[in-house]
């Protein structure tokens, strides 16, 4: 396999004052989270030139992000070192990809440049983000999603001795408290929507999978209430109480803070330009991959969250088993089979515990912001038949976000399909997109 290189296009060298840089790479992995570590550390043990692109500051992803006073687990620290130790793979952080250049090319902005990556295998580990729903008072400031909240905390915000409720479904609520708990705040209430049956349901068979046993009794909480909602969060200004269904009754809670989420919703955008397939199950839309962790164009690949939440486990066997098949080690890939296996049966229990019903959709009112970017609510929504047509007529999806809080909502609510994702997939800077220009005809190789 090849080094890593810097190399000038035709392009370049006849429009001398573009600012992007041309590099190239054996393996190009999208996402430093426990699946892009693991396939840049499978794909580099047989000497294959890897960069590893991460938007975030530093590896690790969102489950592992670390900040001041919170380390990562043992299990991440290790993979690490083992990353570090290769010279042969890069790791860019703060690193972003804006679009599809052409063929094997990707254009990615840093902090300082625009870069042209072409690539001869590419891994898509893009993972997942929150589901937001909404509901009156869930723009009031102080309202966050429950992953939210860990990463604010994570990142530094102060918590302690705030009154905090958390709301939502699946497993991450508990996780969020344990978060909150630590960081010195008081948790009035873990509201957790699914009934007591669908939650004892999936505790009864933990014992399947004795370390989520393990972490299911460490993060245990007191305040924790199967089969209770949030219906409102009200303020002047700021959280000042909410608003709880909990059973038959309904009960408002004082307090400073909220954080509530109903699971994750995997990163599809970039796959889908490259025109991968997709699946849709339990509600969710995915990357379609086989055996190998290969998606449906050549020389790409997927794994992680991005092709279906399942957790850290089951994101680091389909990560190995991503890098081994990208380099043709297609025997290391099978033995991996066996523990990929394994954590999808997990993730298959907590989807049919956790999944969402109806009841979601009349959360909010005709006045609730459904965008919050564009101001645009529940009502003038509902005035239209699909997302383009709202789109139109009311901006919904055109502001900050572009889409990914308001448009996943409309998924669940209304049952809209969305247009694909077109390029920039993200806010860039003006010369970066000066690049977008297409690229030169060429093969994988032609640039090293």
């Amino acid at each position: 396999m090849n080094a890593a290189s810097t190399t000038t296009t035709p392009d370049e060298r006849v429009n001398p004052t573009t600012t992007a840089r041309s590099e190239s790479c054996d393996v190009l992995i999208v996402g430093a989270g426990p699946a892009g570590l693991c396939a840049a550390r499978a794909a580099a043990s047989r000497g294959a030139q890897v960069v590893v692109l991460d938007d975030n500051p530093a590896p690790g992803g969102q489950i592992w992000r670390t900040g001041p006073g919170v380390e990562a687990p043992a299990v991440a620290r290790a993979l690490l070192r083992e990353v570090s130790a290769h010279r042969n793979i890069r790791i860019l952080n703060s690193a972003k990809v804006v679009g599809v250049l052409a063929d094997h090319w990707l254009l990615v902005e840093t902090d300082s440049a625009a870069i042209r990556m072409q690539w001869s295998k590419l891994i898509l580990c893009t993972g997942a983000r929150e589901r937001l729903l909404p509901f009156p008072g869930w723009t009031l400031p102080g309202v966050t999603g429950a992953g939210g909240l860990q990463a604010l905390i994570k990142g530094g915000m102060p918590v302690r001795g705030e009154r905090i409720v958390i709301a939502g479904t699946g497993p991450l609520l508990l996780a969020a408290a344990a978060t909150a708990r630590k960081a010195g705040a008081e948790l009035l209430m873990v509201a957790e929507h699914a009934s007591l049956q669908a939650v004892a349901r999936f505790a009864m068979q933990l014992p399947r999978w004795p370390s989520k046993l393990v972490q299911a009794l460490q993060m245990r909480d007191a305040a924790y209430r199967a089969s209770s909602t949030m219906l409102s969060v009200s303020g002047n200004g700021m959280v000042e109480s909410a608003t709880l269904q909990q059973g038959a009754r309904t009960v408002t809670l004082a307090c400073d803070r909220v954080a509530c989420g109903y699971g994750l919703v995997p990163n599809t955008s970039l796959a889908e330009a490259l025109g991968c397939n997709l699946h849709h199950a339990d509600g969710i839309t995915a990357i379609a991959v086989d055996a190998q962790q290969a998606t449906t164009v050549d020389a790409v690949y997927a794994a992680g969250e991005c092709t279906g939440t399942g957790g850290s486990e089951s994101a680091m066997a389909q990560g190995n088993i991503a890098g081994f098949a990208a380099i043709g080690e297609l025997k290391m890939a099978h033995s991996y089979e066996k523990e990929r296996a394994r954590w999808s049966a997990f993730a298959a229990l907590a989807a049919t515990c956790f999944a969402l019903d109806d009841s979601l959709k009349k959360l909010p009112h005709p006045d609730t912001l459904v965008c919050r970017c564009e101001d645009v609510s529940h009502g003038a929504m509902q005035a239209h038949s699909h997302w383009t047509a709202a789109k139109i007529h009311t901006r919904c999806g055109m502001g900050a976000c572009q889409g990914k809080v308001c448009g996943t909502a409309a998924q669940f609510l209304y049952g809209w399909e969305l247009p694909q994702a077109r390029m920039p997939f993200s806010t860039a800077r003006i010369g970066t997109l000066a690049e977008c220009s297409p690229m030169p005809a060429t093969s994988p190789d032609s640039a090293r």
